[in-house]
């Protein structure tokens, strides 16, 4: 991960606001430290703001203390690079080994070489300045609402959004260690629907815990998914000549019609599994990519998702085109889709691949939707579940085809 010829790496840590993020920076910096490794406090920041100050301030390692879009419950860790990329699978796995196998040994350092500790007081403001200037617009005359999920961008969003110019209503924006994603932020956006519709504001953004997503609401109080928000700044790329190779990223779980909103803007759709990590390998000389979750990647201005660049690029679409976010949204038409979760046995999820009968029924549904719809049957990675989705012009046969398809997978794999 850092070079060994370095005596006292540099690691940068961030957390988001939930209660056992103190408890978690304070082993990550014993642990480090006793290895001779130097620490930098960035304290609550957004996961994004990691990714990029890490390469701002020449660190060997960036460590992002979070669980993103879950109860405050959970907690993880993220690790990033010198260069601000999360760390591919493989190494991940080989660090976990490291620490929790003890697979390669490692001493301490002596007495006069353990790391020292200090915090970063710029790093809110720098991250903020660096968002700022990659929209480089202002945004004044923009009025709106920003659920912040009692998570990291309380402590950034107001101050970046004012900044550009917006007049802010701040929704959520109070954490106190438990509260964070509670019936709030880019999961559960009821409440900030009701408000933006009932306020008569230009739009309400809604990020989740470590602010590295961001949905959004048009000014009817409809929300406004990633596969929207990533089509109407790809468009708006392209008629600018910023789109490179006139392509954008996405998942297999992309609904189908952005897909048709490619087609028909001349803009290439590359495919690439579920995960922002895989969406970032699948970008190489593309600049834009994302999820219907709203984790999306310029990867001109970040090497992750970041909700507040991402709300802020919207608004600058908004100013510049005078066109309401209700009227940018028609750019492309959402298929209805449905998905079912059959719960299957561990020998099940093995078997799915080599099945006959449940590969004859993906076949058949196929044959059946033809151009107006798609079935994708796949394993999940992490629970005994295989997910059942298809997508269709009449949500009435996509119904009917999915639990036909859900049973047959019941009955083979359960």
């Amino acid at each position: 991960l850092v070079n060994d010829e370095v005596k006292h790496p540099t690691i940068l840590i961030g957390k988001d606001t939930r209660l056992s993020g103190d408890m978690l920076e304070g082993a990550l910096i014993a642990g480090l430290c006793s290895v001779g490794a130097n620490v930098k406090l960035l304290c609550v920041v957004p996961t994004p703001a990691v990714a990029y100050l890490v390469k701002k301030y020449n660190a060997d390692a960036g460590v992002m203390i979070s669980a993103s879009h879950n109860p405050f419950e959970f907690n993880g860790i993220k690790i990033f690079s010198s260069e601000g990329y999360k760390l591919p699978d493989d190494l991940e796995n080989r660090i976990e080994e490291i620490v929790l196998d003890h697979a390669v040994p490692y001493a301490t350092a002596n007495d006069s070489e353990i790391g020292r500790v200090d915090t970063l007081e710029s790093a809110v403001d720098d991250y903020i300045n660096h968002v700022a200037e990659a929209v480089g617009e202002d945004l004044s005359g923009m009025e709106v609402a920003l659920d912040c999920s009692n998570g990291s961008s309380s402590r950034t969003a107001e101050k970046l959004f004012t900044k550009l110019g917006v007049k802010v209503h701040m929704l959520f924006d109070e954490p106190d260690g438990i509260n964070i994603n509670k019936d709030c932020g880019s999961t559960h956006t009821k409440k900030l629907q009701e408000y933006v519709r009932k306020n008569k504001l230009s739009a309400g953004l809604a990020f989740d815990g470590d602010a590295d997503r961001c949905l959004a609401v048009d000014e009817n109080g409809n929300l406004v998914d990633g596969d929207f928000l990533i089509a109407i700044c790809a468009n708006d790329m392209k008629k600018n000549g910023k789109l490179k190779k006139n392509t954008a990223v996405g998942t297999v779980m992309t609904n189908m019609g952005f897909s048709k909103f490619c087609e028909a803007n001349g803009i290439d759709f590359v495919s690439t599994k579920v995960g922002d990590r895989y969406v970032l390998e699948s970008m190489l000389g593309y600049n834009i990519g994302g999820e219907q979750s709203g984790h999306i990647i310029f990867l001109d201005h970040s090497t992750t998702g970041d909700g507040e660049l991402s709300g802020a690029m919207l608004l600058s679409i908004m100013k510049r085109t005078g066109e309401k976010l209700s009227d940018l949204a028609k750019i492309m038409e959402r298929y209805p889709q449905v998905l079912i979760n059959v719960k299957v046995s561990n020998e099940g999820k093995l078997s799915f691949y080599t099945d006959k009968e449940v590969k004859a029924e993906i076949n058949r549904v196929t044959e059946i939707l033809g151009d107006t719809g798609r079935i994708l049957v796949r394993v999940s990675g992490t629970e005994p579940l295989v997910r059942v989705m298809l997508e269709g012009e009449n949500l009435e046969q996509i119904q009917t085809l999915a639990e036909e398809a859900a049973q047959v997978v019941r009955e083979r794999l359960a």
